[in-house]
This record gives C-alpha cells, sequence and structure tokens, in this order.
C-alpha cells in the first residue's frame, strides 16, 4: 500500500509539472489546426523538388499530429500531386513533435531537449525526403483527382463540409479531439513513470543505458513498433532517464517512438511504395542515432557552462498550487474529452437545410478499417461528407462503423474517397433512411 501511495504521489507531482505547458500547448494546437486546414496545407505542398520537401518538414514541425493521424493526410497530399519525397517529408517531421509536445518537454526536460527534438524532427524530415527523391525511383504516372466540386478532391468525392466557427472549431479540436487521442497513453505514461520513479533507485540501469550507440538502439527497439505519441513518450523518457539512460538515449527514444509504429509503416508501403518505406526507417534510425550521440556529446558541456540550460526532470514546485490546479484541470479536459470528443456528425455546406435532413431518403453503414484515432476519424468523415448526395455522415471510432444518410448516394464514390486515404471500406447495410 506504501508504494502504491508514493506512486500516486510522484504521478500527481509529473502531471502538474506538464499540465500547464500541455493545456497550453492544446489550445495553441487547436489554434494552428484552425489556421491551417487540411487543404491548405494539401495545396501548399503540391509538386516536386527539394522546396516541397523543405515546406513539407517545416509544415509537418509544429501540428499536432501523431503517426496514425498524419496516414490520411499524407495520403491526401499525395493523391493531389505531393511528390513521393515531400510526402515522406511530412510523414518524418509530424509525428515526432507539435507545440504540445515541445511544452511538455521543456516542463520536465528542460529546454534542451525541447530544442533538439524540432531540430531532429526537421533533419529527419529533410533526410528522409532527400532520400526518397534520389534513391526512391521515378514518381507513378497520376491523373489530377477533381471533385464532384470541381476542387481537387478526396477520391471521387470532394471535402467541402459545414464548419462552425473558428473559436468553436479551435476549442472543439484542442479540448476535445486532439486530447482524446491522447489520453489513454499519456496517463499510462505518466503511471509508468511514477512507479519507475518508487521502485527503480537513480541510476540503477545506468551501466546497461548510460550512453553509446547500443543503449539507444535498445530504446529504439522498444520505441519503433509500438504506438507511443509524441507528448505521451515524454514522461517515459523520464523514466528511462530515471534510471540511467543518457540524454541522448532518451532523445533517441523520442525520436523513434512516436516517429512510426508497424501500422503507419505498412500503410506507407502500400501507399508510397517498399523503396520509400525503407528509406523513411533508415532516416528515422539515422536521425535517431545520429542527434543521440550528438546530445550525449555536448550535454555535459552544457552542464558545465551553462547550467541553467540544463534542468532536472522533477522540480520539487510541480506539487505547488499551480501544479495542483493546472493537474485537476488537465484530468477534467481529458474526462470530457472521452466523453464528448469522439464521433462526429458533419453534414455537406447545403443552404436551407434543416438539422433532420429532410430530403435524405437512403442510409448507408460502412466498416472502416484502419482507424486508429480522431484524426483518422475526421479525415473519412470529411471525405465522404464532400460526396454528391450526402445529407450527413457520422463515424464512430470505437465500433470503425460510418453511417451516412442522403439521396442517390452512390458506394462506389464513398468507398473511393475513403480508400484514397488509405483505409478500407466494407459496405454492411443499406437500406432507406429511418423517418
Amino acid at each position: 500500500m506504501a508504494f502504491a501511495v508514493q506512486i500516486a504521489v510522484e504521478s500527481w507531482v509529473l502531471l502538474g509539472q506538464m499540465a500547464p505547458y500541455l493545456i497550453f500547448g492544446f489550445l495553441i494546437a487547436g489554434l494552428l489546426s484552425t489556421l491551417l486546414s487540411p487543404e491548405w496545407v494539401q495545396r501548399q505542398l503540391g509538386g516536386s523538388g527539394f522546396g516541397s520537401v523543405l515546406k513539407a518538414t517545416l509544415f509537418g514541425i509544429p501540428l499536432p499530429l501523431c503517426s496514425c493521424g498524419v496516414i490520411p493526410v499524407s495520403v491526401s497530399m499525395h493523391r493531389q500531386g505531393a511528390s513521393r519525397a515531400a510526402t515522406t517529408a511530412f510523414l518524418l517531421s509530424t509525428p515526432q513533435t507539435g507545440v504540445d509536445s515541445v511544452l511538455v518537454t521543456y516542463a520536465m526536460m528542460g529546454p534542451v531537449l525541447a530544442v533538439f527534438r524540432p531540430l531532429a524532427a526537421l533533419v529527419t524530415g529533410l533526410v528522409g525526403g532527400g532520400l526518397v527523391a534520389l534513391f526512391g525511383g521515378p514518381e507513378p504516372q497520376r491523373a489530377a483527382v477533381t471533385g464532384e466540386h470541381g476542387d481537387a478532391g478526396v477520391g471521387a468525392c470532394g471535402a467541402k463540409t459545414n464548419q462552425r466557427g473558428p473559436v468553436v472549431r479551435m476549442l472543439r479540436y484542442g479540448l476535445l479531439t486532439l486530447p482524446r487521442d491522447i489520453a489513454v497513453p499519456l496517463l499510462v505514461g505518466i503511471v509508468v513513470a511514477g512507479a519507475i520513479s518508487v521502485l527503480a533507485p537513480p541510476g540503477q540501469l545506468a551501466p546497461y543505458l548510460g550512453g553509446g550507440v547500443l543503449s539507444m538502439v535498445v530504446l529504439m527497439a522498444a520505441g519503433i513498433p509500438i504506438y507511443v505519441c509524441a507528448t505521451a513518450s515524454v514522461p517515459l523518457a523520464v523514466g528511462f532517464m530515471h534510471v540511467g539512460a543518457s540524454p541522448g538515449a532518451a532523445l533517441a527514444f523520442l525520436i523513434a517512438g512516436p516517429g512510426t509504429n508497424a501500422a503507419a509503416f505498412a500503410t506507407i508501403w502500400k501507399a508510397l511504395g517498399g523503396r520509400a518505406a525503407v528509406l523513411y526507417i533508415m532516416a528515422i534510425i539515422a536521425s535517431a542515432l545520429g542527434f543521440g550521440l550528438l546530445l550525449d556529446w555536448i550535454y555535459p558541456m552544457l552542464q558545465a557552462t551553462l547550467p541553467g540550460a540544463v534542468t532536472e526532470c522533477h522540480p520539487q514546485n510541480a506539487s505547488g498550487m499551480i501544479g495542483h490546479v493546472s493537474a485537476v484541470a488537465l484530468l477534467l479536459v481529458l474526462a470530457a474529452s472521452s466523453r464528448w470528443g469522439g464521433d462526429r456528425t458533419a453534414k455537406p455546406d447545403t443552404e436551407g437545410q434543416d438539422v433532420n435532413d429532410r430530403g435524405a431518403s437512403e442510409s448507408l453503414t460502412l466498416r472502416i478499417g484502419g482507424m486508429t484515432c480522431s484524426h483518422c476519424a475526421e479525415s473519412v468523415r470529411r471525405a465522404m461528407a464532400g460526396c454528391t448526395g450526402v445529407a450527413s455522415v457520422s463515424v464512430a471510432l470505437t465500433d470503425g462503423l460510418a453511417t451516412v444518410s442522403g439521396t442517390g448516394l452512390n458506394v462506389g464514390n464513398l468507398t473511393a474517397a475513403v480508400q484514397g486515404l488509405g483505409f478500407d471500406v466494407q459496405l454492411v447495410d443499406r437500406g432507406e433512411k429511418p423517418r
């Protein structure tokens, strides 16, 4: 019982330490999601050449997309004309970091690692995109995909949907959609880090994880195949440093863990080809090892010359009033996101249509395979909502089902729109819409 109490206390301290920065990061992420729509990003990143690789990398760094949520956006970019090199750069730089994860890294690991993370994401994107440009083979011949609205669209449909006001959209994304995706891994990571702090003496594994290529390979091997988002990976990295992992080894985990997982790799192989997928993994490994070794080399010098640039991982002021209030607020946000941040319903931009969808006489239920987060569900929702005849779309992430209502619904168009994002589609039921 005493150990359980100590773990709870340590976990609460960690939660209070990251909560103020994480809540602020959520709001900034919501603002970015409002200002930088997926359509705008896709338009900016179309085309080929190193300029598109650089833009794709720079766009990806601040966006709060995880390694699975970035897949549909990237596949859509590729279908709309972005080269494999630019798409790979975006896939590499985006899930490694985001405004929320950078702020949490600063809070828990200090400014040095908070600077190294986006820098590593930048170099990884440029290196990976450059490798694909040089060795990825010729670009496939692709016809321009035109949506039914006359714009470059996703699959056989466009993606124009009704939008709430910008403030509502910012708050909904920042305080509901994004927290829902990271709530469970974040809380699990905090508890695991708290347990490590209590049960394992500081530096116990230093002989094995204290630095060097081998320790980095071990943590990379743990991080690459599993799903861990950029923010939730931070408390785990703190736990590794507590038991003796060097800052460079922890950074290698922070790069490799969020950068990919088995499901993402399989989708990249399918969408961009096997050669691009292999180069993608090679870029992550090279970046994790290179930046890990660089950080371990420079870290002692920073400690000696700029002690203010390196902070402890467990500052005691995290247990003060601000920490307690912020921790409670964060828990409320995570709870609210789990309750209201899930399934989405959307109606296309049809003027005069009432909320009862009076013109909708058909209802389709489709099973969507491969959705793993709210970003995936939102991409599916937007793709279907742009198809002709659609009156409303609801996507249930937990069940993997999408319900589409409207008139003259074309199953082929709906299927093509979703398959164009890299998901599998199966028609479950078709009938009249209940009145």
